[in-house]
């Protein structure tokens, strides 16, 4: 009997709505029951940052030493969102000083910090003026070249100022705009830049025609796949949080898009995130 696909979810934040283990647990089995393999923690400040952090020790302090992980093997990133930009970088600097004072090598085992990110622009909310989120979002955009760390983009309502600073700060070669919610347009200026495209649960969306298009047009190596969690629960499961259990949901839409089984696309957008965040090959 073949093996299940195994999947990588590349973008959640399961360290910001859980209170406990009680809670984490049962949810990280069930991603293992779904066949996810892998996980990256996603931090937006330093809090939450360091947050992830935790969380991703935790969880690889749990699988060390089991005969069988109980749970995926879980990463984690630092960045600070544009919605929080007007805090400055201060902090987030102080913690990445203390959580990796050099330049990053791969492969990065378990409970690594990967990234930088999530970072960006957001025009849509404009909670820190734009000046500010333009200003975090180049700096971000250095500190990961110069630490030898994947970008993980954020960007909404803000493609031109977007593409402008990745193309002037020059974008570091493992860059991801997350949960892409652009159309054909969007993705081949971004894909031009080198950038990769994650997508989430929105694909599933009745209103999402062009992100499905953008979807469909995405070369292979660049495709990775997210739940966002606990945000953008993909149809049928709208108006529950979401989790990483669901992300061979949003595979199997974007490979019904694509014309491919969907053990292809967990194949293809786990070795990518693999590649993009100095993961161990499996």
């Amino acid at each position: 009997m073949a093996s299940p696909p195994l999947w990588t979810d590349s973008h959640c934040h399961l360290q910001e709505p859980l209170g406990s283990a009680q809670e984490l647990e049962p949810l990280l089995a069930r991603a293992v029951g779904a066949g996810v393999e892998r996980l990256v923690c996603i931090g937006t400040d330093a809090e939450t940052s360091a947050a992830a952090v935790e969380l991703a020790g935790r969880v690889t302090a749990a699988n060390s030493g089991a005969a069988v992980a109980p749970f995926p093997a879980a990463w984690a990133t630092v960045g600070l969102h544009p919605h929080d930009a007007s805090d400055g970088l201060g902090p987030l600097l102080a913690l990445l000083g203390r959580l990796l004072p050099g330049r990053a090598e791969a492969p990065r085992p378990p409970g690594s910090v990967v990234a930088i990110g999530e970072c960006g622009l957001d025009y849509h909310y404009d909670h820190s003026p734009r000046p500010l989120q333009r200003e975090a979002f180049a700096e971000q955009v250095g500190i990961a070249a110069e630490r030898g760390l994947a970008l993980v983009v954020h960007t909404r309502e803000a493609w031109d100022d977007t593409v402008s600073i990745l193309a002037e700060a020059g974008t570091p070669a493992a860059t991801v705009i997350h949960c892409f919610t652009g159309g054909p347009d969007e993705a081949w200026r971004l894909l031009e830049l080198g950038a990769h495209l994650s997508f989430s649960g929105i694909v599933t969306f009745p209103n999402a025609a062009e992100v499905r298009e953008a979807a469909r047009l995405c070369p292979e190596e660049r495709l990775l796949v997210e739940t966002d969690s606990p945000f953008l629960a993909p149809v049928p499961h709208r108006g529950r949080p979401n989790e990483p259990a669901l992300v061979p949901v949003v595979g199997a839409a974007l490979a019904a898009l694509r014309g491919v089984e969907p053990s292809h696309i967990a194949g293809l957008t786990s070795a990518n995130a693999s590649r993009l965040y100095g993961l161990p090959v499996a």
